[in-house]
């Protein structure tokens, strides 16, 4: 089959999101909103009956003494919202199917006022219907998503029922099998927001990359009307200004202040208010630059070296995902006490809090959507799912300056139907962001005499290249680490995205001798040989370990320290710190003085 062009592969695209719903409006926290979180009503359904003929959909109810319902929803029957369906019951711990939620409210409707129902994510398909009425289907566990019912709303005795399935697919994404845990159900918050006939559907505000002085961006409104007057307004720079609209309801912003740029050491952001009519939106921007230069990562013009880890979106405490600001707080502030200036968050995007907390707390962030292995790239549905999901991560977050990375997969083995894809999708970030970087996380380099070989065809269409190795781990060292020598066909930067091994906390058995043990001090040598092997590499720019804190898997099936945990955290599942994490810290910290930043 030969490669599609860009337009081909937009327009495909764009006929997929017909039938996944509608694609969310942008930064619903920031307006007219009411949370639709709490309490939901809940019917487990293990064998998928609710959707045939008893139609769970319709919260029907018993009128006569013939009546016939095998179903009914229960006040006594209740999950939180937002909140994993696994966490919450025993007996859903491992559960893999649908469960259906519902949420009965009222509404008052004014003048011209439109009505949304918005969800942060939900994990993996949504069906969604309001008083019986199917408003559509969303797939893909971590992307938002909304239905307009306007037109469908009463005003007393509304009833939103969802049907969430968190069955593992072969032409999913991601696919049928993963290194994470599979919680199910409406993750994320759910908002009815209030708008006006007319409302701010998009809008960018960044810094122009050739001059720290010049703000640029759009708004464009929801629909193609020419001559509105938007507001645009930043107290902070004494910004207070109004653009026309065109034919297609779009308007450039051109502004020029001096402006204090955003940094990790100084993480400055603006208040933005933006406003069409009786529609407003508010924001905070951040301002800076972000562009590599043969090997080097430049932000706002200096030189950068990414000191980072990766998370995964769980609380192991509660072993359970991680849906709320006190949540992503936690998570972010561990990062900070290692003394990193960057977050991978894996392998899928998080949710706002994460991307806005470490925005706040002067952390870059690399965001990714779910292309991992086993990903059946043959399959032509699976490219326009994933390039679905790209544009929602991209639109959701493309106003927080800490965001510099968009990655396209993670640990994908090369193939004609692959490599078409990451390519495709590659050039679709760059257009829909030209002006942050787009990444990927390889782990087929070859690695033969001491020598470390970067080869991947896909690499030359990413700005950075991301490598995963476990050198010490799942590799031996063929050499001293110091005189490994790193290889590369591209004058790009590297990120070590992934390194590390398992420990279990505490555990001293057989120190240091061999992996099976698990123990910490084995773990130990692990990142000091990689410490010294990293310094010796010419165009690394970042590293990565993998991985933040000890995290749930299926896959990890080792009885007496795994039990179903990836034990490769620098923090246990209890946020015990491991000896590897004193590592990472007495680097990142020399490396801090070093550069600066």
């Amino acid at each position: 089959m030969k490669a599609i062009g860009t337009l081909g592969f937009v327009l495909l695209m764009l006929a997929g999101a017909l039938s996944y719903g509608q694609t969310s409006m942008i930064n619903v926290y920031g307006r007219n909103s009411t949370l639709l979180n709490g309490k939901w009503e809940t019917i487990i359904d293990p064998f998928d009956a609710g959707i045939g003929w008893r139609a769970i959909y319709k919260d029907a109810k018993p009128t006569g003494k013939n009546d016939f319902l095998e179903y009914s929803f229960d006040e006594n029957n209740t999950l939180n919202v937002p909140g994993d369906y696994n966490s919450q019951m025993p007996e859903l711990t491992y559960y893999e199917s649908s469960v259906w939620y519902k949420k009965a409210f009222n509404y008052q409707p004014g003048k011209n006022e439109r009505l949304f129902i918005h969800f942060g994510a939900a994990n993996y398909i949504a069906d969604v219907f309001l008083n019986g009425k199917k408003l559509g289907r969303h797939e893909g566990g971590f992307t938002p998503f909304q239905f307009e019912i306007t037109g469908l709303v009463k005003e007393k005795d509304n009833a939103v029922v969802v049907r969430v399935n968190n069955s593992r697919v072969k032409n999913g994404i991601p696919g049928f099998g993963f290194d994470w845990f599979n919680y199910g159900g409406i993750t994320r918050d759910v908002h009815l927001i209030k708008t006006h006939d007319v409302f701010i559907d998009d809008y960018k505000l960044q810094l122009d990359p050739a001059d720290n002085s010049h703000i640029t961006g759009y708004v464009k409104l929801n629909s193609a009307v020419a001559g509105k007057q938007v507001s645009v307004k930043l107290p902070e720079l004494k910004i207070d200004v109004k653009v026309t609209t065109d034919g297609k309801g779009y308007a450039a912003i051109s502004l020029k202040r001096k402006i204090r740029l955003w940094t990790p050491d100084q993480p400055r952001l603006y208040t933005a208010r933006l406003s069409v009519d009786q529609d407003s939106i508010s924001d905070r921007i951040g301002f800076r630059t972000i562009k590599v230069e043969g090997t080097q990562i430049l932000l706002n013009g200096k030189p950068v070296f990414l000191r980072g880890v990766n998370i995964h979106e769980e609380i192991p405490q509660r072993k359970a995902r991680a849906y709320s600001d006190a949540d992503a707080l936690v998570l972010i502030n561990w990062a900070k006490e290692l003394g990193c200036n960057f977050v991978r968050l894996v392998h899928y995007p998080h949710n706002e809090y994460t991307i806005k907390q470490a925005e706040e707390k002067g952390l870059m962030v690399w965001e990714e959507i779910p292309v991992y292995q086993g990903i059946d790239f043959p399959d032509s549905t699976v490219k326009n799912k994933a390039a679905l999901m790209l544009r929602e991560v991209i639109k959701r977050d493309k106003n927080r300056c800490n965001v510099i990375f968009w990655s396209v997969a993670n640990e994908t083995g090369p193939s004609k139907d692959r490599d078409r894809t990451l390519v495709e999708l590659a050039k679709e970030a760059k257009m829909l962001d030209p002006d942050r970087l787009v990444t990927a996380a390889f782990n087929n380099v070859s690695y033969h005499d001491g020598k470390m070989e970067l080869k991947d065809s896909v690499m030359k269409y990413v700005d950075v290249i991301g490598i995963n190795e476990y050198m010490g781990w799942y590799t031996d060292w063929a050499k001293d680490p110091e005189k490994v020598q790193w290889l590369s066909d591209f004058n790009k930067p590297m990120i070590i995205s992934e390194f590390g091994g398992e420990s279990v906390y505490n555990n001293k058995i057989d120190t240091a001798v061999k992996a099976s043990a698990w123990s910490e001090d084995y773990v130990v040598n692990i990142y000091n040989n990689q410490i010294k092997m990293f310094k010796g590499i010419p165009f690394l720019q970042g590293v990565c370990p993998w991985v933040l804190v000890d995290f749930r898997s299926p896959v990890r099936m080792q009885s007496t320290f795994q039990k179903g945990w990836n034990r490769k955290g620098l923090l246990s599942e209890q946020g015990d710190k491991k000896k590897a994490w004193f590592v990472m810290k007495e680097w990142y910290d020399q490396l801090k003085k070093t550069n600066g930043i």
